[in-house]
């Protein structure tokens, strides 16, 4: 590449696309370019790819467009630089990139570009999954489960292996009898934490965790998406009691726990919907 010439190029322009974006990364990364776009690697831009993506879902959840256009471009820089990292390593570059998922759609999506027949999402998702299973040549149901990755927030995975599990027919009848299994493993983590056992206490609170998250499931709730607002709530209604506490001049740690109770349950009426 001409980086002098792509550089001069660039300049001179008012508007820019995707091809632009790609050109600027490897200017970056071109000698003579930013000496910490060059150090960079795979590794060491994965939590940024990671901070990108939990910015863009807090640009959906605030329903800000403007705050969705930033975020997305965030993401797709960390997407082109990935690429143009792996174009120097001689392994693959966005076209790849772009080509592989432009391939991947066209064959998932045979109601469309094939002659199968689909009328619902339940179909169209039904046959998402057997062509996926087929072409990344899963032989078995615990393989798919295996697929899921591990990379996903706890809560988010379990869910989604407890989905996969019920398509088999491998889970609970409903919430209910889901539930049913929440007082037993609570039952048990408290015996194990209890014991001053460390790993079984580990152990059992996981499996009271992913009992919560199967109730959850089956009653049509996003566990993460639940988690993420009872977080919100716990910092709005801690946040009443620290003004309470103040307003009677005492910080929250300095104020007796009779009072800190009392401002608990004011601070959940001011705050309930």
């Amino acid at each position: 590449m001409d980086t002098e010439k792509a550089k001069k190029e660039l300049l001179e322009k008012s508007e820019y696309g995707f091809d632009d974006l790609v050109a600027i990364m490897r200017v970056l990364r071109a000698p003579g370019g930013c000496p910490w776009d060059r150090e960079q690697t795979h590794a060491s831009i994965r939590r940024d790819l990671l901070e990108e993506t939990y910015e863009l879902i807090e640009g959906i959840d605030a329903g800000d467009a403007d705050m969705l256009r930033e975020e997305l471009g965030d993401v797709l820089l960390q997407v082109v630089f990935h690429s143009v990292i792996a174009e120097q390593d001689g392994e693959f570059d966005i076209g790849d990139v772009c080509g592989d998922i432009c391939k991947k759609l066209i064959v998932r999506h045979p109601h469309v570009f094939g002659d199968v027949t689909a009328n619902d999402s339940a179909t169209v998702l039904a046959n998402w999954d057997a062509i996926k299973k087929r072409t990344k040549h899963q032989q078995s149901d615990t393989e798919v489960l295996r697929s899921v990755t591990k990379a996903l927030p706890a809560l988010m995975r379990a869910q989604k292996l407890g989905s996969k599990s019920r398509k088999w027919g491998f889970d609970f009848a409903d919430y209910a009898s889901a539930a049913e299994k929440i007082p037993e493993e609570l039952r048990e983590a408290l015996e194990a934490a209890d014991s001053g056992d460390a790993l079984k206490t580990e152990e059992e609170f996981g499996d009271l965790l992913l009992a919560v998250v199967n109730a959850a499931r089956l009653a049509g709730v996003d566990a993460e998406q639940a988690l993420y607002k009872a977080n919100e709530k716990y910092i709005a209604r801690f946040s009443e009691v620290e003004k309470l506490c103040l307003a009677e001049g005492k910080s929250v740690k300095d104020t007796p726990e009779s009072k800190k109770a009392e401002f608990w349950e004011e601070a959940k009426r001011k705050t309930a919907k």
